[in-house]
């Protein structure tokens, strides 16, 4: 170092072969195939690697020409599986000429030149998007392709090497005697081919190619080629995007150009990709994003945690986290809690088949014929069957979407949200009330309950079936008796939208949300004044009208089922302000209790001082967004509107728990 001169070996380099190009420097191998010294190395021929070096030491220092040894950091390859050192060396190897242009159809064209133009032309495309800027930088860059790998195990390269004229014979089947000079002195060339290679022959072989003339091979026929190529979608890892997507776009583009189209026209270039699109998935890791690793022990037996938490919960946890262009932290806990998911499906259906069983007694039975389709509800069935209709409807239309954008991750979100939520803690509390089996009860109305409980559990099975197909399997055919209307539930229709029915719905939608903002509000104060939970207690609402009375119009009509939810006898409108209550404040009404217990003055005054101080906060920080010049200029118009609604209704908030505090008995 320092000196100013450089080795230069281009036999043993790849920067130094690439160098000695321009000069036409000879290129001189000085190692044997196992690392021993050849001839080319003078007096160390026939020394192994390590002897030869300590050797030159030796030599350089018996000579007197040795100035010092120091140590110096290098970047050293090494094989992954032996641990051994890897020595460049320059070999005879066999490469596809990629970018060399030749005749194709009548059309100048090369290899990697047409799996540039069908990426460029998006005839196939890319999901996530960044991976098309990807694959086209390394695609315009490439160089020839090495397809021979000196292995004991794969397709050995179909050329023989002839003893007489050293010429290269390459046919499609082995020769008796070598092309050029017609010697029977032939040997089969012992690399065999790249896996890439031969992978990348996937999607035309698999159909048949070559053998369409009916020579013995994979027994497919022409027909099959015609019917499945392209494929519609690959799905794959980012870390095989060039060992193997760019090698099956390379060979299928340019192989199947000469296979004419079923009416014997020419293949255009859309019909020569081997698939239409790529979805490119995460990896999945370690809980800390680490590559998982046998060496540094963070492997998950994806079969031990099968076994403890259940095939589905595992599909589900992976289908949850699966967001595009990113990582899969797998995390046990998750895992844990879909665990839990598959729980409350279980309960859910054993509430459903319990009440299916107490309604044949009475001689109320669902007609099947109902069920298999999409839900419907009418303008005059009870708003809990057209809400939850109408909220099926909306993820239904969610879940298809996000399937088509290779969103899953969103899909089995929303999916989740609704089963849980809407579905078990909302809707089988509500539907309690319309199940009636006693004497008196209105089968007619009890039946219409059911039809819908069970049409809209019967299609959450469906949404539900691609990410836990066991459990809703199972369930889907003991909601038929063991008598389907087809082998698996993987065969029937998939939920889909039906824009008809969820805009005529809408409305229901907006008034259930009320509803569960009033119902949530009585629970929170509920909890607040400590009553206990099988006490149900008389509460009052009141709303100024400047602030609008939609929630509050909700109330009358639906006494009976705020009081169910919330555990409420009554709950009176009031046109005045609360005064010296304990009160429980949404931007636009505000709920109090009776409940005969001494209000804590002090503990009141305190959590209303807690409350007071957080609100504040959230004004200042809404202040400084909206008091920021350069916030303004770059947020988008709905984010900045969206700041000032919630401003405006903090400030609501803020005003209220001041004046609740003003109103408190002064100590």
């Amino acid at each position: 170092f320092g000196t100013g001169a450089v080795k230069v070996t281009p036999a043993h380099d790849p920067n130094d072969y690439a160098l000695g190009l321009r000069p036409h420097l000879e290129n001189i191998n000085i190692m044997a195939d196992k690392g021993q010294i050849n001839a080319a190395g003078g007096v160390y021929a026939g020394l192994d690697r390590y002897v030869a070096r300590k050797k030159i030491v030796a030599d350089l220092e018996a000579a007197g020409l040795l100035v010092g040894i120091k140590d110096h950091t290098n970047n050293v390859g090494h094989c992954d599986r032996c641990k051994t050192t890897v020595e460049p060396r320059l070999s005879t190897q066999w490469f596809i000429a990629v970018n060399k242009k030749v005749n194709l159809n009548g059309v100048e064209s090369s290899i990697a030149g047409r799996a540039i133009e069908v990426v460029n032309q998006e005839k196939i495309r890319f999901t996530p998007d960044q991976y098309k800027k990807t694959y086209l930088s390394w695609m315009e860059n490439i160089h020839d392709w090495c397809i021979s790998r000196q292995l004991w195990w794969g397709h050995r390269i179909p050329a023989w090497h002839c003893a007489d004229c050293r010429k290269i014979t390459v046919a499609k089947e082995t020769p008796a005697a070598g092309s050029h000079c017609a010697s029977k002195k032939i040997s089969q060339e012992t690399d065999v081919l790249d896996t890439w290679f031969s992978s990348g022959l996937l999607p035309v072989s698999v159909f048949g190619w070559p053998g369409f003339d009916g020579k013995p091979g994979s027994g497919l026929t022409r027909a099959d080629f015609d019917t499945f190529y392209p494929t519609g979608v690959l799905v794959t890892g980012f870390d095989i995007l060039f060992f193997w997507v760019a090698r099956m776009v390379m060979l299928g583009c340019w192989f199947s150009a000469d296979v004419p189209m079923p009416d014997g026209s020419p293949r255009p270039l859309s019909e020569t990709v081997p698939f239409r699109e790529v979805y490119i998935h995460a990896l999945v890791r370690d809980a800390n994003r680490e590559k998982m690793s046998k060496t540094k022990g963070n492997v998950i037996d994806p079969i031990e945690i099968v076994e403890k938490f259940g095939t589905d919960a595992v599909r589900f946890t992976l289908a949850s986290m699966a967001s595009p262009g990113t990582a899969i932290a797998f995390n046990v806990s998750r895992t844990e809690g879909y665990r839990a998911f598959a729980n409350k499906i279980w309960n859910s259906a054993r509430f459903v088949f319990m009440n299916v069983d107490r309604a044949a007694e009475i001689g109320i039975n669902v007609d099947p014929s109902a069920l298999g389709g999409m839900p419907t509800a009418s303008p005059t069935d009870p708003l809990e069957a057209r809400w939850i209709v109408a909220e099926f409807h909306a993820v239904a239309a969610s879940v298809n979407e996000s399937l088509k954008n290779y969103r899953y991750d969103d899909a089995a979100n929303a999916i989740y949200q609704f089963f849980w939520h809407e579905f078990c803690d909302w809707y089988l509390e509500i539907v309690k009330l319309r199940l009636d089996f006693s004497e008196t009860a209105d089968k007619a109305a009890t039946k219409s309950a059911l039809t819908t409980l069970l049409s809209v559990f019967e299609a959450s099975l469906r949404l539900l079936s691609p990410f836990m197909p066991f459990i809703t399997e199972e369930i889907w055919h003991a909601i038929y008796d063991g008598n389907p209307p087809a082998k698996s539930i993987a065969l029937t229709q998939y939920p889909g939208d039906d824009e008809k029915v969820s805009s005529s719905l809408a409305s229901s939608m907006i008034e259930m949300q009320e509803i569960q903002r009033i119902i949530t509000t009585l629970r929170a104060l509920r909890k607040d004044c400590g009553v206990p939970e099988g006490e149900s207690v008389s509460a009052k609402i009141y709303s100024n009208v400047q602030r609008g009375l939609r929630a509050v119009g909700f109330v009358p009509q639906h006494q009976e089922l705020i009081g169910r939810l919330a555990r409420v006898t009554e709950l009176l409108v009031v046109t005045e302000p609360f005064k010296g209550e304990v009160t429980k404040s949404e931007p636009d009404f505000d709920v109090s209790i009776h409940y005969e217990r001494t209000i804590d003055v002090p503990a009141e005054r305190e959590r209303l001082g807690k409350e007071i101080l957080k609100l504040e906060k959230g004004l200042d920080a809404a202040a400084r967004q909206l008091g920021n010049d350069g916030f303004l200029a770059k947020a988008p118009a709905h984010v900045v509107e969206g700041l000032k609604k919630q401003q405006a209704e903090t400030q609501l908030l803020l005003d209220k728990a001041k004046a609740a505090l003003a109103s408190l008995p002064q100590e």
